[in-house]
Order: structure tokens, then C-alpha cells, then sequence
């Protein structure tokens, strides 16, 4: 999130899509706003204008300027609204909003990095940007709350779901091992604590406890070992990933070549691990439960700065 005192989306871009309210329909202009998940708040100081101004601001406050996802929704909601304004200003023959109010909208969004396009679509380069805070991620529900979002935003913003689906797989190690009881390391990269905490829940492919009496499992079995193997690299190279493509390390432009099936595929990896690793975190039945040992740390050849 962003800081509390640095609004995404100046008060000066809100204004402008405002005073076009007047002559839209009362129910359009809610319906709208609602269709985004947002709702009134009825005690809002009225401002100046009529009531559809009126009623275009109890749900504008209702929105957290700061917030990566309410301001794009609330983008989504302006988008709406604006294109809802042409069509009827286009009917029996007129000319959709005049040609001076899409240049004075474009250059108010402009100013906070929106474009606004010949139809009337609104595009953004950092606004909805994908943050994830790991130290606030302290409960499974969280992380899978976050992996829902990144997959819904991933494909527009790539390099961020690069890096939130790392910072994710580094949030979900990390309750991993508090969960556990077990120290937590802040200088250790990412390899080794993708591996410390597979083994802190017997899934790393050279930790597997032995069947218990010589009962066969699938725990046990040499294909989930593989595909063990195959899951620890694989969450590993979207650290890697990261390093080279995502956001995290400065990095003042976006990466060119990305595209939404590179974000559907490294966010696909970090859900695939995030997704075992907390399923066997709270399965009553699993094999860490029932193990009398923490098994003996993993050391393997692997490593990758992050």
C-alpha cells in the first residue's frame, strides 16, 4: 500500500470526472459505482453541485485513495461513467463528450500517470500496482487472499506478479516456520528458505520420513519425491525469475518482452507451492505430525542470489 499521506489519484482528476455528472442518470451513476464493489457513506459533508455531484461524492468517499485496488477499481468505475457520457451525447446524431472535456480529462490523469484513450479507456502504468507486504501476512487465509488478487492482476501487470508471486512464496515459507516454532532467519535468501521449511514439514525430497512400519504411502513414493524435486526448483527459479524481470530491486522501468502468460506462469508456480505448503501446514494427518523428530537439515548444491 501506499503511503497514508500519498493519494494515487489526485483530488484534481476526481474533480474533473465529477462536474460531468450533472446530466447523467441518478441510477447509472450508482449502479456504476456499486458494480465496483463500493458502497455510500451517507453522512459526507455535501459539496457544491446538485445531487447527482452529491450522490457521485458519498460514494468517492467510500474509496481509499492510497490503496493500489480501490483506486483501480475506482479507475474502472470513471471509465464506466466517461464512456456512459459519449454514448448518450452521441445519440441522434451528436458529437459524445466535446472535444476540450476529453482534453482537459486526459490531461488530469495524465498528471497521475493515466492515459485516457480515443475510447475513452483508461490505462495505467503503476496505479494499480501489486504490492505485497510479507510481515503483515502472518495467517494462511491472508496469502491465499493475496494469491487471489495477484492472479486477478497479474496478466496487466507482469512484472509486479513476478515479484508479489516471490514475495508471496517467501511470506507462506516464513508462516511456515513461525508456525512450526522455528527461528527465522532475515538474512537468509530465499533457496534456503524455500528449503528449510519444506523440510520443517517433511516435503523436501531429501527429507521424507521413512513409512511408518513399512506401510506403503504416498508421501513416501518416489514420484512424489520427483515431484518434490521438481517443485523446489521450480518455486527457487521464480526467485530467479524475479531478479531478472519482476519489481523489487529499484528497477525505474518496466522489463520489455513480459506478457501475461509469463505472469500466469510464475504466479501459477508460486500458487502450486504456496498452495501445498499451507495444505499440509493444516492437515491434521500429515507426516510432520506424526514424525518424533524435526528431520536433519537439507544441504544441497543449489543456490541463487535474491
Amino acid at each position: 500500500m501506499a503511503s497514508p499521506d500519498r493519494e494515487l489519484l489526485s483530488r484534481t482528476a476526481r474533480n474533473v470526472v465529477r462536474a460531468l455528472m450533472s446530466t447523467l442518470a441518478l441510477g447509472a451513476i450508482g449502479e456504476y459505482w456499486e458494480n465496483e464493489h463500493f458502497t455510500r457513506i451517507l453522512d459526507v459533508s455535501p459539496g457544491e453541485g446538485g445531487v447527482r455531484k452529491q450522490l457521485f461524492d458519498s460514494y468517492a468517499a467510500s474509496v481509499d485513495w492510497t490503496d493500489e485496488d480501490h483506486v483501480a477499481r475506482a479507475l474502472r468505475v470513471f471509465e464506466s461513467l466517461l464512456r456512459r457520457l459519449d454514448r448518450e451525447g452521441r445519440k441522434n446524431g451528436g458529437d459524445g463528450l466535446p472535444v476540450d472535456t476529453v482534453a482537459e480529462l486526459r490531461e488530469a490523469f495524465a498528471r497521475d500517470g493515466c492515459r485516457l484513450d480515443d475510447e475513452l479507456r483508461l490505462h495505467t502504468a503503476r496505479v494499480a500496482r501489486l504490492t505485497i507486504h510479507v510481515d503483515a501476512l502472518t495467517e494462511a487465509s491472508g496469502i491465499h487472499a493475496e494469491l487471489e488478487r495477484v492472479r486477478r492482476f497479474g496478466a496487466e501487470y507482469p512484472d509486479d506478479a513476478i515479484g508479489a508471486a516471490k514475495q508471496l512464496i517467501e511470506a507462506t515459507a516464513k508462516l511456515v516456520l513461525l508456525k512450526r516454532e522455528l527461528p527465522v532467519d532475515e538474512r537468509q535468501d530465499l533457496p534456503a528458505l524455500i528449503k528449510q521449511a519444506q523440510q520443517a514439514l517433511h516435503l523436501h525430497p531429501a527429507a521424507l520420513p521413512p513409512a511408518r512400519d513399512g506401510a506403503a504411502s504416498p508421501d513416501n513414493a518416489d514420484s512424489i519425491k520427483r515431484i518434490l524435486g521438481a517443485l523446489t526448483s521450480a518455486a527457487i527459479g521464480v526467485a530467479e525469475l524475479r531478479n531478472r524481470y519482476g519489481t523489487g530491486h529499484g528497477r525505474l522501468a518496466a522489463p520489455t518482452g513480459l506478457g501475461p502468460r509469463h505472469a500466469r506462469f510464475a504466479v501459477g508456480t508460486a500458487s502450486t507451492w504456496c498452495e501445498l505448503m499451507l495444505d499440509t501446514l493444516a492437515d491434521p494427518d500429515a507426516p510432520w505430525r506424526k514424525a518424533s523428530t524435526t528431520p536433519a537439515p537439507v544441504t544441497s548444491t543449489l543456490t541463487t542470489s535474491t
